[in-house]
């Protein structure tokens, strides 16, 4: 194999991690709609946990060989291009996947909602059919309201959401802070930043979790009440399980950089997660202007 002195393309061994990952996703997805499918009531199918339990096997296997062989001293200058373009394009598709949502959001917002309620030549349609329909979003009022419960209050800015856009946008300092600390060999303040940024997204998570319970107690807004709660939930929960990972990765690299993992001009694992995170907070001022406070 080659060095990292070498100019030759690092080629590595042969992998078991690829099809460990196919049988891991195959299993998790199948377990997943076997649990969908499932009477009210039944708890999730085992392939669901079992699928979970390989892909977690999956992540420490697969990313504890890369990181021996960069501990190794086999990835040369042409590799970790190739680790950063590849970290770009990951970014770019989670860029789409979430522009999908906020796409939904918008359609819902500026074309279905105004349409059922009377717009674009559509007002004898809804005068006959939900004459008492308010087309004002966010939608406290389902055109019916057998199907869809809809919710007593919308989910304001305030209170939680702001509390949670200062912990992001402070994670995002600490975090830039860590990394300032590391490209300058101070271990000190890396640290420090590091962890500062892991008990700021763990916090973001719990007060998250506490805004639900608020919302479906006292609010009910639910993912049973119509459009508004289902495109609330499917954004915000999207950007929660999207923080889980990259609080799970920061914790990651936080404890490579206890054990000295990372040199001031060589710490691509680090730019890696910072990128993800710094990314998972822009989401998120996103998310707070067009879902809580538009």
């Amino acid at each position: 194999m080659t060095t990292s002195n070498q100019g030759n393309y690092f080629i590595p061994e042969p992998s078991k991690w690829p099809i460990v990952g196919s049988i891991a996703l195959l299993t998790t997805v199948i377990g997943a709609v076997t649990s969908m499918h499932a009477n009210a009531g039944e708890p999730p199918s085992m392939l669901l946990w079992v699928g979970f339990l390989m892909i977690a096997y999956l992540f420490f296997g697969w990313f504890g060989t890369v990181i021996n062989e960069s501990m190794n001293g086999k990835y040369n200058a042409q590799v970790d291009h190739t680790f950063r373009l590849s970290m770009m394009w990951f970014i770019f598709s989670e860029v789409m996947f979430f522009a999908g949502f906020f796409g939904a959001l918008f359609y819902a917002r500026q074309i279905s909602v105004p349409f059922l309620g009377g717009a674009a030549n559509n007002a004898m349609t809804a005068e006959l059919l939900w004459p008492a329909f308010d087309a004002v979003w966010p939608l406290l009022s389902n055109p019916d309201n057998s199907i869809f419960t809809a919710p007593k209050e919308a989910m304001g800015p305030g209170g939680l959401p702001a509390i949670n856009t200062a912990i992001l946008l402070a994670s995002s300092v600490t975090l830039t802070w860590a990394h300032h600390a590391l490209r300058g060999g101070n271990r000190k303040n890396l640290m420090i930043g590091m962890f500062l940024t892991v008990i700021l997204g763990v916090a973001f998570l719990f007060l998250q979790a506490e805004e639900y319970m608020h919302a479906y107690s006292e609010l009910g807004l639910t993912l049973g009440s119509g459009i508004y709660g289902s495109t609330f939930f499917l954004l915000t929960g999207f950007h929660g399980f999207h923080v889980t990972m990259g609080a799970t990765m920061l914790i990651v690299i936080t404890i490579r950089c206890m054990k000295g993992h990372f040199a001031p001009d060589n710490h691509f694992g680090f730019e890696a997660v910072a990128w993800y995170w710094h990314f998972v907070d822009v989401v998120w001022l996103g998310l707070f202007i067009f879902v809580y406070w538009l």
